[in-house]
């Protein structure tokens, strides 16, 4: 008896450790996320852009020319063009790589061009791309692409998992550059004209803030081989070529702030006269809804455009975002649901002067925890090409009415709550 007492006192010891351990890790975890999450007042007085910059890491260079790429039609011929052109470097990063027709194009093309000498560097995200081809790959490495792939999931990865490189970065030569949110997977080849395209903007960047670009593909370069990219054929001299000042948000430090959300709160503070958001998860904290609703007691207008959950490629996420609804309209946002296809743009403009689109969503996991890029551009005539295509996307969405939001049933409120309980990861 008494050593069947010692056995089970022991065993409540260790079971007691155990607990106290697992207690302390969430503890730990609670209060590292917790140190990065104060509240974040917007106190300011007159012009907001120096700010704004600065505060996001970046630097404001005029001279680009900026060139808006509509879904895959417009996209990929831009692509395979500059892939043609490129003579010294291609640096090509990106998150969703999937088998099919498009991805075996770009991996014979980066192939045929490493072949003819073009240094060609691929970096793709090690969760986005499971679904590759592992031929294709093979084809490439073999052509001698150095290709990487970030964060891959191993067990010498577990601390690093969750964070995924989401950007969408194309460079060629130093001296031309694509941003936006195209994924290397067919249903991004169409003009989304039908269910099953999908809805996409990219930007086709060339003049001084290309370093920018190039500077966010070397960090994750950087991380995932050692090797610091340098020179000429990587960051070139660049001349003006183009009337638009512009600066991209990349940087995150550890345990600081977000630039990718004080990108966004500061551009809402920064409107006057009219917010347009195009995002297909937009899932905001109260900081984002305290500055929305701030730019509407200014007078502003803000409209924001989502997919609907039939439209989505993750339903999840919209509950989730549904759960916010009734809160922004409230506050007198005018949301809008897309329902023609997924609509995957991630777009602002702020009074038809500045705009952004990169790859960010309107989302803790985007603003807290993945990699991300997002391009600010100063110019009139972009944020114009912006709010045109706003319009026209409204021939294909439903304004949400208050009233109707709030008759919706039961079942679909418990959805919408049991989803945005998850916000933080989806």
């Amino acid at each position: 008896m008494a050593a069947l007492a010692a056995v089970t006192s022991f065993t409540t010891a260790l079971i007691a450790i155990q607990l106290a351990v697992i207690v302390g890790l969430v503890v730990l975890v609670w209060s590292l996320k917790r140190r990065g999450r104060a509240r974040l007042q917007v106190g300011h007085d007159g012009e907001l852009m120096p700010s704004l910059v600065a505060l996001t890491h970046g630097a404001l260079v005029p001279g680009n020319s900026v060139q808006l790429l509509e879904n895959g039609e417009g996209y990929f011929e831009v692509l395979f063009d500059e892939l043609a052109r490129a003579r010294t470097t291609i640096h090509f990063e990106t998150f969703l790589w999937k088998k099919g027709e498009l991805s075996h194009r770009l991996s014979m093309e980066l192939a045929r061009r490493a072949r003819e000498g073009v240094t060609v560097r691929v970096l793709l995200d090690g969760s986005g791309s499971r679904k590759a081809d592992p031929e294709d790959l093979r084809a490439m490495r073999d052509a001698g692409c150095r290709l990487k792939h970030f964060h891959p999931i191993r067990v010498t990865n577990l601390g690093r998992i969750n964070q995924r490189d989401h950007r969408k970065i194309a460079v060629f030569d130093g001296r031309v550059g694509l941003i936006g949110g195209h994924c290397i997977v067919d249903a991004w080849r169409g003009d989304a004209r039908v269910a099953g395209e999908v809805r996409d903007l990219s930007a086709r960047v060339e003049g001084p803030v290309v370093a920018q670009l190039q500077a966010a593909f070397c960090e994750g370069w950087i991380e995932e081989t050692g090797e610091v990219t340098a020179g000429e054929g990587v960051f070139p001299v660049l001349e003006p070529c183009g009337g638009a000042a512009a600066h991209l948000a990349y940087i995150t430090p550890q345990g600081k702030p977000s630039s990718l959300k004080l990108l966004h709160l500061l551009a809402f503070r920064m409107a006057r006269k009219q917010i347009l958001i195009q995002n297909p998860y937009f899932l905001p904290d109260p900081d984002g809804i305290e500055a929305l609703r701030d730019a509407v007691q200014r007078g502003v207008r803000a409209r924001l455009m989502v997919p609907s959950a039939q439209a989505s490629d993750n339903a999840l996420v919209q509950h989730a975002s549904h759960r916010r609804f009734r809160v922004l309209i409230d506050a007198g946002i005018e949301v809008y649901e897309y329902h023609r296809n997924l609509l995957h743009q991630k777009t602002l403009t702020v009074d038809g002067t500045w705009s952004a689109i990169g790859s960010a969503n309107f989302d803790d996991r985007s603003f807290e925890i993945n990699e991300e890029a997002t391009l600010g551009i100063l110019d009139p005539g972009f944020a114009r090409e912006l709010e045109e295509v706003f319009e026209r996307d409204l021939v294909h969405a439903r304004r949400i009415q208050p009233e109707a939001w709030s008759r919706r049933g039961r079942l679909h409120k418990l959805g919408d709550a049991a989803a945005w309980l998850l916000k933080e990861q989806l």
